[in-house]
């Protein structure tokens, strides 16, 4: 019988510490054994957003603790494990540096294959957890750092179709949170007082939604909560304008998404079941759900969303990204280090900054 690889995940993209021991199923799914994570919200709440020093410092102080935790959940000690697999990129540097360095330490002293791996891969193949499913697939990776589409036709090979050519949803999500004045984290408060508020409120613009294809742009509308937050008189003004906004940022991705889908199916050879996976934070939001939702059923996708745990950074979809990488031979370089960026697709146009034309 072929031996399940088990490997150790290590996450310190941005500000969650987090650690997980996770080993192949039979199925092509994964076994979770653990799935540590520690938040810095407390840390960065009175800041309104991520200072990285700060973040680094609280990764320095729980990184050993967070991994012992994660051994102890999963019954397993390093020499039990095949591989180490810690975020190389992209993320903040200064992070990364933190579960990067333990990660290639621990391999070292214990004679373990070390895995670099790249976050938005992690994201890219996170579906596969919980699901087994079959490449190629549309992905929806949509974070506080990243919009983008992308066809996944297997490991390792990624091609970019759209992205967002100045803020990323969650980003768009957080700074009309600030604006707002709703609280930290920004994106899951929007989506809580929402609730509280009408959608039909105030009508916001939905930059470039008719051209560009599947690219998006969210500059401008948070530019227009930010001068309609000026005259707000009430709460329930304020809610209504969160309300408004997610709704907005809602029929923006189910457009752009139904334009995604309509490449993909133009660019795949296979024409039988078609897979949607939305992947990233933002992947938590039930509204947005339940939009993207629709838009599957209309245009024939069947939907697949990562269970919450797996939505957010977590260390469980770096140690499965770690598993398939190592079951391709896909080892990296000796002088591997960190990257502040590292696209999935490196063809791809970078598509941020002034002076883009559509």
């Amino acid at each position: 019988m072929k031996k399940k690889l088990t490997f150790l995940g290590i996450e310190t993209s941005c500000d969650e510490t987090a650690a997980a021991i996770v080993q192949e199923n039979s199925n092509s799914t994964a076994n979770v054994l653990s799935n540590i994570v520690s938040s810095q919200i407390k840390e960065h709440k009175k800041f309104g957003g991520v200072v990285p020093e700060i973040a680094a410092r609280s990764h320095i102080e729980n990184i050993d603790f967070i991994i012992e935790k994660a051994l102890q959940k999963s019954k397993k000690k390093i020499k039990d494990l095949d591989g180490i697999a810690a975020t190389a990129g992209p993320g903040l540097v200064v992070c990364l540096h933190v579960g990067f360095n333990i990660g290639k330490s621990i391999a070292a002293f214990g004679n373990k294959l070390f895995f670099p791996i790249n976050h938005l891969e992690g994201h890219a193949l996170s579906p596969s957890i919980e699901n087994k499913i079959s490449f190629p697939y549309l992905l929806l990776l949509v974070s506080g750092g990243h919009s983008q589409y992308l066809i996944v036709n297997g490991v390792n090979n990624y091609k970019q179709i759209g992205t967002t050519i100045d803020d990323a949803v969650g980003e768009a999500f957080d700074k009309t949170a600030k604006i707002l004045n709703l609280g930290y984290p920004g994106g899951p408060n929007i989506e809580k007082f929402s609730k509280l508020g009408r959608k039909d409120s105030f009508i916001l613009p939905q930059p470039i939604i008719n051209r560009a294809g599947c690219n998006l742009s969210l500059a401008g509308l948070k530019t227009d909560v930010l001068r309609k937050s000026k005259n707000l008189k009430s709460n329930k003004e304020r809610y209504n304008l969160a309300a408004s906004f997610q709704e907005t940022v809602n029929k923006i991705l189910k457009k752009k998404t139904e334009v995604a889908m309509k490449q993909f199916k133009n660019e795949i050879t296979n024409k039988s079941l078609k897979y949607f996976v939305v992947a990233g934070g933002v992947a938590a939001n039930e509204t947005i759900r339940k939009g993207l939702k629709e838009v599957s059923l209309k245009m024939n996708f069947k939907p697949i969303f990562p269970s919450r745990e797996f939505c957010g950074d977590n260390a469980a979809m770096i140690a499965w990204a770690g598993i398939q990488r190592c079951k391709k031979k896909l080892f990296n370089k000796k002088n591997e280090t960190v990257k502040s960026r590292w696209p999935l697709d490196i063809k791809a146009p970078f598509l941020k900054g002034p002076g883009l034309k559509f």
